[in-house]
């Protein structure tokens, strides 16, 4: 029987968890929480960090995986990387390449190299070159950390703020950074989307192109996504094209992208691209709702080098809207009972429950609970699924 040692445990890999323990195979789960949900599907639990790259291979030299693969989150797909190169095991991402698809500073060099469209941007090491990039731009700019993920540290800042302001943002989010470089870049603005692919060697598959919601400014927190793109064919086609060249740039050969872009006045644009699966529910819900294609189980049979449907089987519409609610303690949830049974709900789901704290919205951390919805089309969805967000009651205390 083989083994996959799958880096991740928490809910957004558990769909890839259950697909591979579908297959007939064994499945080794690494995570750092004693409590991940995926632990208890697994046929070896591994407390262990998934960004800890020397604590996994050497746990991998013990176990000898046939695989080491991940779903969902950014740094584990280096670790894979990092794994499988060391111990000689198939891998479709090189390690360089898998810095490349998750260190925001190594993207936007070799995007830049292969003259792929993206915004104006600087790697900062320290609070000189942070004071000095931010002063570049005239009005606003946008400040992240080089190395992170669920939003956490980005933010909209005003480039003539005082070199003390500048400096509490700078120590915000280089805290969030683990290589402790921030990057300040252009502010772009125009609607935002993400688009889910397939490479199959070299070959770019488009699944789907999802609008995304996100909130207000100064923060970038995603509030829903749905699919398919209202955006214009033509738009769709510049950004399937710009897509591809990424992916390209990148070195994807096989596997899977997750690539975000933003239309811009200038053009489309790269906002991120990652080597996994989307998260947020996107390519675990929306996509099979939307189109009927598997991600999940298909980028699992595509790392274990087997054969893959991703045809596509309809054209409907899906939507996820994220709940979200004030700072402070929760008192009380109230979802009308009837939403449950509403035409075109697929799952109101709650990661908070009363007494639990909530602060405030700056990551996708932040966000207490999701609602999926489905529909002729993406605006039927959204429509629904806005519909119960709009009757659900949040008392903080």
């Amino acid at each position: 029987m083989e083994t996959v040692m799958i880096l991740g445990a928490g809910p957004l890999q558990l769909p890839a968890i259950r697909k591979t323990k579908e297959l007939g195979l064994k499945v080794v789960v690494c995570d750092y929480d004693p409590n991940a949900v995926g632990f208890s599907y697994a046929d070896e639990p591994c407390l262990i960090s998934t960004i800890d790259q020397e604590a996994v291979l050497e746990k991998a030299k013990i176990i000898k995986p046939d695989y080491v693969i991940t779903s969902t989150s950014d740094a584990p797909v280096r670790t894979a990387a990092y794994v499988s190169e060391k111990l000689g095991l198939p891998s479709d991402l090189s390690y360089e390449n898998a810095i490349c698809a998750t260190v925001k500073s190594a993207m936007r060099d070799r995007l830049k190299k292969h003259q792929i469209p993206i915004p104006q941007y600087f790697s900062c090491g320290n609070f000189s070159e942070f004071v000095n990039a931010v002063r570049v731009f005239d009005d606003v700019c946008i400040i992240k950390p080089s190395d992170s993920a669920a939003s956490r540290g980005v933010m909209q800042i005003k480039s003539k703020s005082e070199d003390s302001q500048l400096r509490e943002y700078y120590h915000q989010c280089v805290a969030n950074s683990r290589n402790h470089v921030v990057m300040v870049e252009e502010f772009m603005t125009g609607p935002e989307v993400s688009v889910e692919s397939f490479i199959e060697n070299g070959k770019v598959t488009i699944i789907a192109i999802t609008d995304k919601l996100v909130t207000p400014l100064p923060y970038f927190v995603e509030l829903g996504h749905s699919e398919q793109s209202n955006l214009p064919l033509d738009i769709k086609e510049r950004i399937e094209l710009v897509t591809k060249q990424a992916i390209k740039a990148i070195g994807i050969v096989n596997g899977v992208s997750h690539t975000e872009l933003k239309v811009t006045s200038d053009g489309v644009k790269i906002v991120e691209i990652a080597a996994r699966l989307g998260g947020d529910y996107i390519t675990s819900r929306l996509v099979p709702l939307s189109t009927g294609v598997d991600m999940v189980g298909n980028s699992i049979l595509l790392a274990l080098h087997k054969q893959i449907d991703i045809e596509k089987k309809f054209d409907r519409g899906s939507a996820i809207r994220f709940i979200c609610a004030q700072e402070g303690m929760i008192k009380k949830i109230y979802i009308p009972e009837e939403a449950y049974r509403e035409r075109g709900v697929e799952e109101i789901k709650l990661y908070s429950h009363e007494g639990d704290r909530v602060h405030a919205l700056k990551s996708s951390n932040d966000r207490i609970g999701h609602i999926i919805t489905t529909g002729k089309d993406s605006r039927e969805a959204v429509f629904i699924a806005e519909k119960i967000l709009k009757n659900i009651r949040i008392t903080i205390g």
